[in-house]
């Protein structure tokens, strides 16, 4: 500061001598004496004192300034503020009565300089803050105000253990109001404005004592509930208190109103009594508070601190805190870049479903990003589960659900490993709902239905819908499988994709008991008797090990080895300890594979061998090879016995045996 205070008081270029250094909490608790005025001014010590420009050493006006207060207030310092509403000095102070505080700065300095109280005069630029509509500089005042202490009646400690008892989504919500309730001071709750919810109190004009009574609070109540809120403002005190109302002080009999309004989060923190209290339908607490993460120091604050204060509990159950909606690159939106998206615009462009699709694909804990690349996507999303419902639908046409399902018990193994999964599918979906986590509910049902449906259950099942006898049990299986399928998969969509499960659900074929929306059912439960582990082991083996040879015959296909894949023959080598397995599952990999024939042979009989990827299969030699046989007209599977039938000389005998059944 020595360079800088040199210049200021212009003894640049003159002798000078330091007669000491020490820091300046040696000066704590010295008494300075006040350039204008008779008394004695504290010096203290404030961390908001910077070395960047200046003397390192400034006055606070503790009635004009929150900082300025609140260290005065460690200090014990008067709250004193000279200032009227008006932004003019008051007849106390004594040489600028009257001047308005920022016109009065130069009238200041020419006192101090008349006073031989100024060595320097410089111009500091610095941060001031300004009225955000008007621009024009802000000038503080501590002025009376009504407060909702923190300490009287243990509110701050009763809201802290309310915290405690809700609970907050995501997890970090309950720190961050818990910080807050812990830290912060006692609530203001009156404003200065002309219009309002009024505080309702009067006060007496002889005394100025406050006045008032459960008689007068019941008389004012019941005017508001007869002509409104704005009586207070519309009527005279003497109007609006009981007749014969006296100062219980001075016994006088005139009286004016108090002119602050409560605080408008006073407002909103007593919504959920004037809702959930009023109406039979309704409950309180309130199952969910739901708004954006700015709102702990808002609405679930000020409902939390009121609620406490007059129910001793909080007023909601669970409280969930959302993001903010962001352009695609996470920048905020504004009209003056240009980078608003309108709802109305997606609706317009993809329609009502990809709105709500996107609101629950996006993890809603963080900022929500927006685009058209990205609502691009979840078209193509919306597509892949909407045609995986279409292709189920299709093919459940002939299917009467009463005659025609088939005992989970008597199902085809592949068709009771599907509903296995199905069930565990439920459990994460319902996991996920009530658990608010609405995009894992998408993921898992997207992943369900583009992975485990599309990729392989419904592609696998193709040959087995169009190839077998109408009526035969194996189709009936399939379509018991679908139906259970579409109509769990309809309900778990239905709080998302609206319309979407609605004409899933109007095309299902009918049944007893069937509701005529979607909407009036419930989310289908956990059947646990489908549930079977060592099933669910056994066929993600499979498929695991499915993955693996679809590389051979991929690499079989570039090589011109095969064109499809059911021009294919597959030969396996299994070590020991996989033979019984692979033995036994024979027909199932062939399904899964989607080729024509499996064959479970010694490695010296594989032309070509390749070992198995994966560590899961060591051992296991893999060979490709065109499969044996004419190829089915039908079902065009190879088979050595296409033909041995002279009346239909094309066909195989599987499907000779579906034609005949």
């Amino acid at each position: 500061m020595l360079d800088y205070c040199i210049d200021a008081f212009g003894y640049r270029g003159k002798p000078y001598e330091i007669l000491d250094e020490f820091p300046g909490a040696v000066l704590e608790g010295i008494k300075a004496r006040h350039p204008l005025i008779d008394r004695e001014s504290l010096v203290i010590l404030a961390p908001f004192v910077t070395l960047d420009a200046g003397t390192g050493c400034v006055h606070i006006a503790p009635g004009h300034g929150q900082e300025d207060y609140e260290i005065g207030m460690k200090y014990g310092l008067d709250n004193y503020a000279p200032v009227d509403a008006d932004g003019r000095f008051t007849p106390d102070v004594a040489d600028f009565a009257g001047e308005f505080v920022f016109d009065a700065n130069d009238s200041v300095n020419r006192k101090l300089k008349e006073v031989g109280a100024l060595l320097g005069l410089v111009d500091i630029q610095h941060s001031y803050p300004h009225c955000w509509r008007c621009k024009n500089p802000i000038i503080f005042r501590s002025t009376e105000q009504w407060f909702i202490s923190m300490e009287i009646n243990d509110l701050r400690k009763k809201a802290l253990q309310a915290v405690e008892s809700v609970r907050w989504i995501p997890a970090w919500g309950k720190d961050r109001i818990y910080g807050m309730i812990e830290n912060r001071p006692d609530w203001c709750i009156s404003r200065q404005r002309l219009w309002g919810v009024p505080i309702t109190m009067f006060y007496c004009e002889s005394c100025g004592a406050q006045v008032m009574s459960p008689e007068i609070l019941e008389h004012l109540v019941s005017l508001v509930r007869k002509f409104g809120a704005d009586v207070w403002f519309e009527r005279e005190a003497a109007e609006l208190m009981p007749p014969g109302s006296v100062c219980p002080a001075c016994q006088g009999t005139e009286f004016k109103k108090e002119t602050n309004i409560l605080d408008v989060w006073f407002d909103s923190g007593v919504s959920h009594a004037a809702v959930l209290e009023n109406w039979p339908n309704l409950r309180s607490p309130a199952d969910m508070y739901l708004e954006g993460s700015d709102q702990h120091r808002g609405w679930f604050h000020s409902s939390l601190l009121e609620s406490v204060g007059t129910r001793n509990r909080a007023p909601y159950r669970n409280v969930l805190t959302h993001g903010f909606v962001v352009d695609g690159e996470g920048k905020k939106m504004s009209k003056s870049v240009g980078n608003v998206i309108e709802s109305q615009q997606v609706i317009d462009a993809y329609g009502a479903e990809i709105l709500r699709l996107w609101v629950a694909s996006e993890d809603y804990t963080d900022d929500i990003r927006i685009s058209d690349e990205i609502l691009k996507r979840l078209v193509e999303a919306y597509r892949r589960i909407r045609n995986t419902s279409r292709f189920i639908l299709g093919n459940l046409y002939d299917f009467d659900v009463v005659s025609d399902s088939i005992a989970n018990a008597d199902m085809e193994p592949m068709d009771r490993w599907i509903i296995h999964r199905l069930q565990e599918i439920i459990r994460r979906v319902r996991s996920a709902y009530e658990n608010f986590q609405f995009h894992g509910v998408f993921s898992v049902l997207y992943n369900f239905c583009t992975v485990d449906l599309s990729a392989l259950y419904l592609d696998v099942l193709k040959d087995r819908l169009y190839t077998s006898k109408a009526d035969s049990k194996q189709r009936r299986s399939a379509q018991t499988a679908m139906f259970q399928i579409v109509s769990s998969l309809t309900r778990l969509l239905a709080p998302i994709l609206t319309f979407t499960a609605e004409e899933i659900w109007a095309s299902l074929p009918a049944f007893e008991g069937k509701a005529v929306s979607v909407h009036l059912t419930q989310l289908p439960q956990v059947e646990e008797t489908y549930i079977d582990n060592d099933l669910g082991d056994v066929w993600t083996k499979m498929i695991i090990l499915k993955g693996e040879i679809a590389k051979i015959i991929e690499s079989a296909r570039k090589n011109k080895v095969i064109g499809h894949s059911l021009d294919a023959c597959i030969d396996l080598a299994p070590p020991e300890n996989m033979r019984i397995f692979l033995e036994e599952h024979k027909e199932d990999m062939r399904s899964l594979l989607i080729v024509s024939q499996v064959r479970i042979v010694p490695a010296t009989e594989i032309a070509e061998p390749h070992p198995c990827p994966g560590n899961d299969f060591e051992g296991l030699i893999v060979g490709v090879s065109r499969a044996k046989g004419q190829k089915c007209n039908r079902c065009w599977m190879y088979s050595e016995l296409v033909g041995v039938d002279t009346d239909h000389p094309d066909i195989c005998e599987r499907c000779l045996k579906n034609l005949k059944a």
